[in-house]
């Protein structure tokens, strides 16, 4: 029995060149169209926004100014900066701790795996993209006006905003571990709060570790700028040096604040090697 082979013909391969050549220009084509978007999108922003360039140029000459009066720093303040700077990491301190025990808690429950029904863990998964999306700054101020000027409203905003992000993280680290663990500890009659403790957050641990050092080291820069509305911390000593023009203190507190969050992100750093 006989067949014919067929062979490909010259339009054939004209054909299968040209689908070459649009493949190769396709992604091209995309490349280039998003180059023109953004530069169109950046050339409105420019010209509704208003930004007066010419402002910009003779800002540096008052940089400059600001520069000559401010240096060198008043080294003669920095003996009772010390002590606003120690209660910026308390702050901080208390505020990731009143986090991580809040996010503990709503994170279980907001768990797919650990939720005792799906629009609760809708609900707090909600809740903790609205805490995430307001800022520390404005959660301040908040608890300022309920609370009072001091430490307090400093500890209660970063401890709200940091649910945002820890209780998100615990939730999804709950939802990955082991079902059978789970289901195990549940068929020797264990409660719920005995299948968090002994059969969720062991296995999570790590990751509950890694984030909640990684959000004390993020805990450590909010606070030392909400002094600055009044919720303490070394920020109040930025803000007053800063209102009285006394420039050369105001270098002094920021160099403390740098050297403060540099020595705890040294040290948060070197606690997650431990943990990883």
């Amino acid at each position: 029995m006989t067949g014919t082979v067929s062979t490909p013909s010259a339009g054939d391969g004209r054909h299968a060149a040209v689908l070459r050549g649009y493949a190769r220009r396709g992604p091209k084509l995309v490349t280039y169209g998003i180059l023109i978007v953004i530069i169109v999108l950046l050339g409105y922003s420019l010209a509704q926004l208003g930004l007066d360039f010419q402002r910009m140029v003779r800002g540096v000459s008052q940089i400059t100014a600001f520069v000559d009066r401010a240096f060198p720093p008043d080294m003669e303040t920095l003996p009772r900066l010390w002590s606003p700077a120690i209660a910026t990491v308390q702050i901080a301190l208390l505020g990731t701790l009143l986090g991580i025990a809040l996010s503990l808690v709503l994170g279980a429950l907001a768990a797919a795996n650990l939720t005792p029904h799906w629009s609760v863990g809708f609900l707090l998964k909600t809740f903790f993209a609205l805490t995430r999306a307001i800022p520390a700054l404005i959660w301040a101020l908040l608890f300022i006006a309920a609370v009072g000027l001091g430490a307090l409203p400093g500890i209660l905003a970063l401890g709200v905003n940091s649910i945002g992000m820890l209780g998100k993280i615990f939730a999804e680290a709950f939802e990955e571990v082991d079902p059978g663990v789970i289901e195990a500890i549940r068929a020797a009659g264990g409660n719920p709060v005995q299948v968090v403790l002994q059969g969720v957050i062991p296995q999570a641990m790590p990751t509950l570790v890694s984030w909640s050092i990684f959000r004390l080291d993020i805990n450590i820069r909010y606070s030392s700028i909400l002094g600055i509305v009044g919720a303490g911390g070394i920020g109040w000593e930025l803000q007053r040096a800063s209102r009285m023009g006394d420039y050369p203190s105001a270098i002094t507190v920021t160099l403390v604040i740098f050297v403060t969050v540099y020595l705890i992100e040294l040290i948060t750093d070197q606690l997650r090697r431990r943990v990883q």
